[in-house]
This record gives C-alpha cells, sequence and structure tokens, in this order.
C-alpha cells in the first residue's frame, strides 16, 4: 500500500471513530428498535423510563431488521431492544434451542430477557373481507384451492424459516410470493394488487383495512410474546437501567398494543408521544421535533456522512488511480477491484459492517467510501492515459523527473477527468447515504423512512427534497472548484 493510501485508510479510521457515539466515556445506555411502528414505540418507552433514572440514554430507531439490530446487540453497539419469543426460537437461536430453555441460550450469548410484557404478537394471513368472502376462504388451507391468489409478504418474512418457506411447506401452499415492505403491502392489499398478505396480530390497519384474518387452522404459527432483550452486563453496568426495562413486564395487553399502533398509524401521532401517553396518562405530550430544527439536524448529518466519505474516497482513489495507469496490470486489478465493490447492494455491506465498526455513522462513512472509489479511480486512469503522447514527449525533452512530471503536466491535464469522477463520486454519496437511517445513522433517510412507515408523504418529502438539493448544490460547488483550479484551456466545453 502506497504512503498516500496508507494516509487514506488511517484518515477513515479516525473518521469513523470520530463518529461512534462516546458509549466508554458517558456509558450512554444505547436502545434500539426495528424498523416498524410497534418496535419504535417500544424502544422509546424504554428511553422515556431510562431517562428518568437519571441516566444518559440514546434511542437509535428503525435499524432495520431483526438481524441487524441483533448483531448490533451481541456486539455491544446496542444495549437493549424490544424483540418476540417465536422470533428468537423460530428464527435467530433455532439451531440452538433444541429443547433448551431460552434463557440459558441466550446467556450464552451474554444475554438476558425481561418476563412478556404482556402481550403476544404473531404472524397470521389476511385478506380483504369482499375478496375472502367471495371466494368462502376462512382458513390458510382454503388458500390452496386457489392457485392464482396473488401472495404478497413483508421482505424480512420471505425468507425466514418462520415465515414464508415453512408456511409454504407446513400448508402445501401451491402460489408464489413476492418481497415488498411491510406497510406498502396493506396498500396493495387495499389497491386490489395482492389478495393476501402477511400481518402481525396487533396491526392497527387489520380493523382500519376491514381484513379477514385466516384461521391458522393446521397450527403452524408459535407465539411471539414481546419481551425487552438486554445485554448480561448492563445488569452490572447499569442497574436502574434493567429496573426501568423490568417496569415495562406485563403492562401491555393485546388491546392496548392494537391502540397504541392506531394511535401512530391513524391518528398520525408521533411515536414518542403514544409512549409518553402509555406511561404518564393525562401528562403533557411531548411534541415533535420543530419541522426546521429537525431539517438542520438532518443536513448536519446527512453532510457529515457524505463530506468525510468523499474525503477519504478522494485521498485513496486519485493514488490508486495514478498506479493504474503507471502500471497497466495491475491496473485492470485495481479498476476491477473498485468495480466489484459497487456492485455489493447497500444494505447488505452496512450489515456486514456492523460487527467491525458498530452501528451509526462508522459503518456508512466506511460504505459510502468503499463506493466513492470506482469513479474517482477510473477517471484519474482515464485523464492520465489520455494525455497526448506529443505532450508526454515534450515533458520528458525538458528533463523533467518523473514525479515532477506528474505534479506539473500529467495531473493538471487529467483534472477535468478526476474532477468529473469527484462529482459523480458526489452525487452517489449524497443518494447512497439516506440507507444509513437503517442502522442509526440519520440524516435525510430518517424521515424517508419514517414517511413509509406511517405513509406520510409530506415527512417522505422532508428527507427526499433536501437530500435532492444538496446534491445539485454539492455538484454546483465542486463546478466552482472545478473552474478555480483548472486552466480555461483545459475545461470541457460547455
Amino acid at each position: 500500500m502506497t504512503g498516500p493510501a496508507r494516509a487514506a485508510a488511517l484518515a477513515l479510521v479516525l473518521a469513523a471513530s470520530a463518529c461512534r457515539p462516546e458509549r466508554d466515556l458517558g456509558r450512554s445506555v444505547v436502545v434500539a428498535s426495528k424498523s416498524f411502528t410497534e418496535s419504535v414505540i417500544l424502544g422509546e418507552m424504554v428511553q422515556i423510563l431510562v431517562t428518568e433514572t437519571g441516566l444518559p440514554v440514546e434511542h437509535k430507531g428503525q435499524l432495520g431488521g431483526t438481524e441487524v439490530v441483533f448483531r448490533a446487540l451481541e456486539t455491544g453497539a446496542v444495549d437493549v431492544y424490544p424483540e418476540y419469543t417465536g422470533t428468537l426460537t423460530k428464527e435467530i437461536l433455532s439451531k440452538e434451542i433444541a429443547g433448551r430453555p431460552l434463557a440459558d441460550v441466550l446467556a450464552a450469548h451474554g444475554l438476558r430477557m425481561t418476563k412478556s410484557l404482556g402481550f403476544d404478537n404473531s404472524y397470521a394471513l389476511a385478506m380483504t373481507e369482499a375478496r375472502a368472502a367471495a371466494l368462502g376462504i376462512r382458513r390458510i388451507s382454503d388458500l390452496t384451492a386457489h392457485r392464482d391468489l396473488r401472495f404478497v409478504f413483508s421482505n424480512e418474512v420471505m425468507s425466514r424459516g418462520d415465515g414464508w418457506p415453512g408456511l409454504r411447506a407446513h400448508y402445501a401452499l401451491p402460489q408464489e410470493a413476492r418481497g415488498m415492505d411491510h406497510d406498502l403491502a396493506y396498500r396493495a392489499l387495499a389497491s386490489g394488487a395482492a389478495d393476501v398478505i402477511d400481518v402481525y396480530t396487533t396491526d392497527a390497519e387489520i380493523r382500519a383495512y376491514g381484513l379477514r384474518v385466516l384461521e391458522d387452522d393446521r397450527r403452524f404459527f408459535t407465539r411471539y410474546d414481546a419481551i425487552l432483550l438486554y445485554r448480561a452486563d448492563l445488569e452490572a453496568r447499569a442497574p436502574a437501567a434493567v429496573a426501568a426495562c423490568k417496569h415495562l413486564e406485563g403492562r401491555i395487553d393485546n388491546a392496548t398494543m392494537v391502540a397504541l399502533n392506531a394511535r401512530v398509524k391513524l391518528d398520525r401521532a408521533s411515536e414518542v408521544a403514544a409512549a409518553s401517553e402509555f406511561l404518564h396518562p393525562g401528562g403533557a405530550p411531548r411534541a415533535r421535533e420543530r419541522f426546521l430544527s429537525s431539517i438542520a439536524a438532518r443536513a448536519v448529518e446527512h453532510t457529515t456522512l457524505v463530506l468525510l466519505s468523499l474525503l477519504a474516497a478522494i485521498a485513496l482513489a486519485v493514488p490508486l488511480g495514478i498506479v493504474a495507469a503507471r502500471r497497466p496490470r495491475l491496473g485492470r486489478l485495481v479498476v476491477g477491484a473498485a468495480g466489484l465493490l459497487q456492485t455489493i447492494p447497500s444494505l447488505a455491506l452496512l450489515v456486514l459492517l456492523i460487527p467491525l465498526v458498530g452501528i451509526g455513522s462508522p459503518p456508512v462513512i466506511a460504505a459510502l467510501f468503499l463506493y466513492g472509489l470506482l469513479p474517482i479511480v477510473r477517471n484519474t486512469h482515464a485523464g492520465l492515459v489520455g494525455i497526448p503522447e506529443p505532450l508526454e514527449v515534450s515533458a520528458r525533452a525538458l528533463g523533467l523527473p518523473a514525479r515532477a512530471r506528474l505534479r506539473l503536466v500529467e495531473l493538471p491535464l487529467a483534472l477535468p477527468f478526476i474532477v468529473a469522477g469527484i462529482k459523480t463520486s458526489a452525487v452517489i454519496a449524497v443518494g447512497t447515504a439516506t440507507v444509513g437511517a437503517l442502522v442509526g445513522a440519520g440524516g435525510f433517510g430518517q424521515p424517508i423512512l419514517t414517511g413509509i412507515r406511517l405513509n406520510d408523504f409530506g415527512l417522505i418529502l422532508q428527507g427526499a427534497v433536501p437530500a435532492a438539493v444538496m446534491a445539485i448544490a454539492l455538484e454546483a460547488l465542486l463546478g466552482a472548484v472545478e473552474r478555480r483550479v483548472v486552466p480555461r484551456g483545459l475545461r470541457p466545453p460547455g
């Protein structure tokens, strides 16, 4: 690795470390929740209760699916999050249970759980009442006679053993299913684009959409008692936080959870307000973030993600592009490797990075850095190998050493290409950074994800419009830089 490359790698590590929550200093209790309304509400309840003990606490909401949150808990990136017993026994720890008590298996992972919070949120299948009545469908087994029914399941359930694969085998269902975001699946069902979807039994939409929940007549779905899963070391480090978590044991029955979900999904209250109203009935409601302050906070988060990753990418990609131009065989490998990184799906890359750098900003900065390499490496390489041969010959005739030729002749001639690559990398970073909200990095992806989940177009625009404006502004800024550093005669036309 070259000196500049080592410097870039060091810069990336330092940038990621700077963005990591200062848990070792402040020892905050980090609460997490998955990316659906019920989990976020429960996460807010835990945050409120722990805050009232006087401990520092932060809530990393909407962290994506089960795999993301559970691995974050195992690695110590978070301390506690809401989970369900069925998910633990049938999915996460299914290979380890084998008749052993769940508490013992969790202990082997350095984890513990509370008693049930009081409700069972199992899976079920549902259809619109009109469609089910027309076909005479009341039980899941009745579906086998209707091969043309369109099944839409939430993306996570599509691959879970206790989801579609197991259900299909258990009932010998002949249909195919396709994955979709859970909240969007309800809209697909209501619009007639789907016939059967999976639901959680505490979903407020079941009643709102007038759905028929099909009887699980062959008893496939197990109980999914809600619990709080927490790290064993939290009991020694912050016993008051564990006591606060246990304060919720047995307090929330199914009807209450349905009402809380409806408060958010149907009445458009915030999860914070719903949690606060449950814990402190009649108390002063906790307000949403103010619009302008929310946009400003998201802008700072998003800008930090983009700039740190872009600067690190420039610091490494330009030297790699120079090496690729000077050594063609090695250059093919460098450009190929950078291209290969672009093919990795962003969410998959973020999940892979969580065990290495935790949640929040670090994995997002690392992912954006990796995605930003290809445009800059490729354009640097193209700019250098595309220099007309007569100019190269003239530079050598002047007796300039290789480093001086690079600094005084070759890089200035290639600069328009390099800047174009940086522009492309910057725009990619602004767009891809929105996915970072799934691992707790904030930014403009946060209101977008919340808006999709709550079917709130205004919230979606709060994230989408500023992100688009940022991309345009950043490209304009880089264009201004280009006009300052690139000689007029070397600028591209237009």
